[in-house]
């Protein structure tokens, strides 16, 4: 593994000297070093000694060629990013050389932005290492921001407005799509404030039926229902002088929207069944999917608990609009899934890393958590590939490279489709139990339940 601050190392194949020469002179204004390598076999010689960046390989060469070469370097090791390049441009040859295990194909004369562009996304690996490494310095930030995993634009204005937030008092409201990660957000907040000491009470408000859900926040008395056997504190008494998450706010009732606004105002509550006036000293958080305005207009969230709640708003933005945070957390979920579970890894492959780059993650980071800790569980050697990913991932690779099998045609081209493809495939392999498919997909039951029926009246 390169230490932090090292400079790009990648080796040039190519038995035409000049060429390599002009590809030297390039890469060193780009501030890379180059070794070079005339032909397959010293290339092969070169790749067993050193660990380099990447590789960029021409094809047409005496000894041994650059698809024999490619061959045994991704033997080798298959996380090397090897770049193919020559002078005779061939479909079939491309199409032989991406199989085979080449991260991208370049013709001869090279346009120049295209080599950079490709040399670029191919270095990525090592962009990954450094940030990796950069973050287990605990070099984010004076603030606390353990489990949020990076670098993009919109994680680095969200992580500055935690770093605002979280000292003060003010209730939160944290907005995204499903598995974006609010809960992480709402941990970190809590992390970061003057009642981090205290606890930090979390409440998944779709997961439990209104009567239930009251119980649960506010406490109940004895007797105050069936099964109440002895008084039990709620919620909100649990997190006093801390900090109480309320996930999926947006699926409250009315009823539980009023009792809400009560605590909110007075900061005080009333066990169900009991008279007594409970003080409670919580700091609020709250978390859902939905577009509350669009909630409030059509009369299903009160207005005045909206504007309480949302005294600051943090939105996390989805994966498709943070692509260069993937492999950070595929790296990241890789390991700690390839630790748990006794196995050996070394790497992703530059091919599996590409599809997911590419891939439009309907679940967003759950998602692409439970891709790799399947991968890590049926992945058959060292490394990582595109086989090892769950299908709808491969079929969605298949369908965007235009390499579509007999039988899986008509695949989806939206990400509605997408999603009701993964909806639809869990589902099937959880036999039908919908809670199971509910917790693997990382929404809640109303909310599949809901899915369904308008594929029903699709």
């Amino acid at each position: 593994m390169k230490k932090k601050g090292e400079a790009v190392k990648v080796l040039v194949v190519d038995d035409d000297s000049s060429h390599r020469f002009m590809l030297k002179s390039m890469f060193a204004e780009w501030g890379w070093n180059v070794d070079e390598a005339d032909d397959g076999t010293t290339a092969v010689a070169a790749v067993e000694g050193y660990s380099y960046d990447a590789v960029l390989m021409d094809v047409r060469m005496a000894k041994m060629d650059g698809m024999e070469a490619l061959r045994r370097i991704h033997a080798f090791n298959p996380a090397i990013p090897v770049v193919i390049m020559t002078a005779y441009s061939s479909v079939d040859s491309a199409v032989e050389a991406i199989k085979i295990g080449a991260h991208d194909y370049l013709t001869k004369p090279l346009d120049f932005e295209r080599l950079r562009l490709t040399m670029a996304r191919a270095l990525d690996h090592r962009q990954v290492v450094e940030e990796k490494e950069g973050a287990k310095a605990g070099k984010k930030g004076e603030i606390d921001t353990a489990g949020i995993i990076g670098r993009s634009s919109g994680m680095q204005d969200l992580l500055e407005m935690i770093s605002f937030v979280a000292p003060t008092e003010a209730t939160v409201l944290i907005t995204g799509e499903s598995g974006t990660g609010k809960e992480l957000i709402a941990s970190a907040l809590h992390r970061n404030s003057a009642r981090k000491k205290g606890p930090f009470v979390k409440v998944n408000c779709a997961a439990l039926v209104e009567n239930l859900l009251e119980s649960e926040l506010f406490g109940h008395e004895k007797g105050a229902f069936t099964g109440a056997d002895r008084r039990r504190d709620g919620k909100f008494v649990q997190a006093d002088h801390g900090t109480l998450f309320l996930d999926e706010i947006g699926e409250t009732s009315p009823a539980m929207q009023v009792k809400l606004l009560r605590v909110l105002q007075e900061h005080e509550l009333q066990r169900v069944g009991g008279q007594e006036v409970v003080e409670v000293d919580v700091r609020l958080l709250a978390a859902t999917n939905k577009v509350l305005e669009d909630e409030v207009r059509a009369g299903r969230f009160r207005e005045d608990l909206y504007y309480r709640l949302n005294v600051v708003s943090l939105h996390v933005p989805p994966l498709r609009e943070r692509r260069e945070d993937i492999p950070l957390l595929a790296e990241h979920f890789f390991e700690m899934y390839g630790e748990k579970n006794y196995r050996r890894i070394s790497g992703i492959t530059p091919g599996c890393m590409d599809i997911l780059l590419h891939y439009p993650w309907p679940g967003n980071v759950r998602e692409l958590e439970n891709a790799m800790e399947r991968g890590v569980i049926l992945m058959r050697g060292d490394y990582l590939d595109e086989e090892s990913l769950p299908i709808p991932i491969k079929k969605w690779a298949q369908q965007k490279n235009g390499d579509i099998p007999a039988g899986m045609e008509g695949l989806p081209s939206s990400l509605e489709e997408a999603e009701k493809l993964v909806i639809l495939k869990t589902l099937d392999e959880v036999d039908g139990n919908k809670s199971e498919a509910a917790r693997r997909l990382g929404i809640t039951r109303k909310t599949l339940q809901s899915k369904l029926n308008k594929y029903e009246s699709e």
